[in-house]
């Protein structure tokens, strides 16, 4: 048997406690292996109760579709809780919730994840039921009619009923031109109506295999216990043997600003929202990342001490409401965002234009030293903060892995946050705000519709 072990002390907390000579009792050591068959296991360790939390993540998600085929990453999650040849379709959570377990599943743009939490004591058992349904699924026409209805009206509840998310679908189609990342993770409604069986299936096949999966375990566990029933149960999975390198269409040079107007009578409060190209995460180069987390948290973080907040909301008292958003882990660059919501009078142009001032005044003045102080603190505490819950823990390796970064990147991260200068931040903002590859959207209904200038 091949094993690839390093064993690493967790360092979430390093440059938190750097010159106190001491460790946070709660800092999590971490060992990685890969079996002989392709997939990766974590093991994260913290005894501080008799809890495992047992997540399998799948390096396919929305962007990794087929082309016209939308939706069917999150479709097949919905099919993962159907029969195999040794349990009954829903047995699954059955047998999971009969322990005193929890489970559920969830797809993104760039993965797709299945975890258990549970006493550590029944982790075999997670394990068993878990590898039985990597290869072993079992799918019937009727569980694919009862399933699309099933995601369909999920659509219908959660996007086609909802003015904002409509919105917010509208724009990611219109900031990125060639990207599947401008295709929705539900998936458009005339492409999810016509997936079939041998849709799933095809999916199942091509991605559902150890050698595309990450195993990450996290609570009261020992590493070679964890790795001997890996072994077991997964280590006997064959592997998919011929995965194609994961590639997707890229962006092209944008090369003019794009503006568009929503208008839904359901819209109860007009706002606008910007959105532009951002750069990710990467393997080993993370610094300009951590500087847009830092900029996010300057212009939007908080109504009350963000750049936004003071100048729209309490200055001129021209917004209910700002916000600033960045996206930090995905396998290929993806956004950052802008949000005002205006007082009732304040047309959306005013607030655009004065949205324009506060950036241009903070590209113009710098970063305030107090605001970035406090900022530091604060995202310091929530590295902090975040060991307590070994579940999120467990899904920071996870995301991380099946988005292009690795075990180094995870716990290297809170230092290279604790390493950012003002003028980082500075050069990050410079760098972004190109409204060339940026989208400005209106959001409003009938009444208050305003064209765009």
């Amino acid at each position: 048997m091949r094993l690839s072990q390093s064993l690493v002390a967790a360092t979430f907390l390093a440059a938190a406690f750097a010159g106190t000579g001491t460790m946070p009792a709660s800092a999590q050591p971490v060992t990685d292996y890969r079996l002989d068959n392709g997939m990766q296991v974590v093991v994260i360790e913290d005894h501080r109760a008799p809890v495992v939390v047992q997540m399998v993540w799948y390096r396919a998600g929305a962007a990794d579709e087929p082309w016209g085929k939308s939706g069917i990453a999150h479709f097949f999650e919905h099919l993962m809780f159907k029969a195999t040849d040794d349990m009954a379709a829903g047995e699954f959570s059955e047998v999971v919730a009969a322990n005193g377990g929890s489970d559920n599943a969830f797809t993104s743009q760039d993965y797709t994840a299945y975890y258990q939490r549970i006493a550590a004591d029944r982790l075999e058992l997670m394990m068993r039921m878990e590898a039985d349904r990597m290869r072993d699924l079992l799918l019937t026409e009727e569980d694919i009619a009862t399933e699309r209805d099933v995601v369909l009206e999920e659509r219908a509840l959660r996007t086609d009923t909802n003015p904002n998310a409509l919105a917010r679908e509208q724009m990611r189609a219109t900031l990125f031109m060639n990207h599947p990342y401008r295709v929705p993770v539900i998936g458009w409604r005339h492409e999810v109506e016509a997936l079939g069986r041998a849709d799933a299936l095809a999916f199942y096949r091509r991605f559902y295999a150890p050698d595309n999966a990450v195993l990450v375990v996290a609570g009261d566990v020992q590493p070679e216990e964890v790795l001997a029933l890996a072994q077991k149960y997964y280590g006997v999975l064959e592997p998919t043997g011929d995965l194609s390198a994961r590639v997707r269409p890229a962006e092209p040079e944008h090369l003019a600003e794009r503006r568009m107007i929503y208008s839904d009578p359901r819209v109860s409060q007009p706002y606008l929202r910007r959105s532009y190209l951002a750069p990710e995460r990467n393997a080993g180069d993370q610094k300009e990342a951590a500087a847009l987390v830092y900029l996010a948290e300057l212009l939007g973080g908080s109504g009350a001490t963000s750049a936004l907040g003071r100048a729209l909301q309490f200055d001129r008292q021209l917004a209910v409401y700002t916000a600033a958003g960045y996206a930090a882990v995905s396998y290929d660059p993806d956004s950052f965002s802008l949000v005002v919501v205006p007082v009732p009078g304040v047309s959306l142009q005013e607030a655009e234009d004065a949205m324009d001032q506060v950036i241009a005044d903070f590209l113009a003045d710098g970063v305030d030293p107090a605001q970035f102080d406090r900022i530091k603190m604060q995202i310091r505490a929530q590295e902090i903060y975040a060991l307590d819950d070994v579940q999120d823990t467990a899904q920071r390796y996870g995301e991380a892995l099946t988005s292009g970064l690795t075990i180094a990147d995870v716990e290297t991260w809170p230092d290279v946050l604790q390493a950012v200068t003002p003028e980082d931040v500075l050069a990050a903002a410079r760098a972004l705000f190109d409204k060339r590859r940026s989208v400005t959207a209106w959001v409003t209904n009938e009444e208050n519709k305003e064209p765009a200038q």
